[in-house]
C-alpha cells in the first residue's frame, strides 16, 4: 500500500467518530506505529480534522470553529477548495491573496485543525491540485440528488484507466482530500474515488434506488 493510500484509508477507518489507538491502526495496515504517527502528523497538516495525540488514540472532529465564525465541515471545504483554485491562477496578485488569506485562517484556526498553510496545500500530494476535480463537481453533485448511474473513467493510482458503471452516494473532502464514495456495480463493492483520478463521469440513463448492501449505510467501515 503507498503512503497516499494509506493515508486514505485512515481517513476513512477515523470517520466512524470512534477513539482509534494507534497500535490499533497500525495492527490493521500492518505497519508500525511510528508510522501511524507520522500519518497522523501528516493528516493534521494538510487540514484533516483528526483530533488526538500519541497515547490518547485519534478521532475526526465534528466541527471546526473560527472565532468568531463557527464553520460546518462542508464550509470549510468550500473555503479550502476556493483558496486551492485562486492559489492556482496565473495571476500573480490573485496567488499573493490566496496565501496571505490561508495564512490568516492558519493563525485563526486551532492548532488541531489546521497547520501551516503552506503545509495542508502540499502534505498529501500527489493529491495537492485540488482544482482537478471540479470540473465534475456539478455532475457529480446532481448525480447523488437525482440518484442517477454514473459511468466513470478512472485513472488508477498506478496509472491503468478503468471503466465503471458506479452508483454516487456521498461526496466529501477532508482537508485537500475529496472523494466520491460510490457503489461500484463493475467490482460489485464499495469504492472510494478520489476526484483527482477522474477522466469522466457521464450520466447514465437509469437511476438506482436503495437496496440493502448497496446503501452509504451499509458501507464497512
Amino acid at each position: 500500500m503507498t503512503r497516499t493510500d494509506r493515508l486514505v484509508t485512515l481517513i476513512n477507518l477515523l470517520r466512524d467518530g470512534s477513539l482509534h489507538r494507534a497500535q490499533d491502526l497500525a495492527t490493521r495496515l500492518d505497519v508500525s506505529v511510528r508510522t501511524i504517527y507520522r500519518d497522523m502528523d501528516r493528516l493534521f497538516a494538510s487540514g484533516v480534522p483528526v483530533q488526538g495525540t500519541p497515547g490518547t488514540g485519534y478521532r475526526m472532529a465534528d466541527t471546526i470553529a473560527l472565532p468568531p465564525l463557527h464553520l460546518a465541515p462542508a464550509e470549510l471545504d468550500a473555503l479550502h477548495l476556493g483558496i486551492a483554485i485562486v492559489s492556482e491562477a496565473a495571476d500573480s496578485d490573485l496567488q499573493a491573496a490566496a496565501q496571505a488569506l490561508a495564512h490568516k485562517i492558519d493563525q485563526a484556526l486551532p492548532t488541531e485543525t489546521i497547520a501551516e498553510a503552506d503545509a495542508w496545500k502540499t502534505a498529501l500530494s500527489p493529491m495537492a491540485d485540488a482544482a482537478r476535480g471540479l470540473s465534475h463537481m456539478t455532475s457529480l453533485r446532481s448525480a447523488i440528488a437525482g440518484r442517477q448511474k454514473l459511468r466513470l473513467s478512472y485513472r488508477e493510482p498506478n496509472g491503468d484507466l478503468s471503466h465503471r458503471s458506479i452508483r454516487p452516494l456521498r461526496l466529501e473532502s477532508w482537508g485537500r482530500v475529496w472523494l466520491l464514495t460510490a457503489w461500484c456495480e463493475t467490482c460489485g463493492d464499495f469504492r472510494d474515488f478520489r476526484l483527482d483520478l477522474i477522466e469522466a463521469a457521464i450520466p447514465l440513463p437509469e437511476l438506482f434506488t436503495d437496496e440493502p448492501g448497496k446503501r452509504l449505510v451499509d458501507r464497512p467501515v
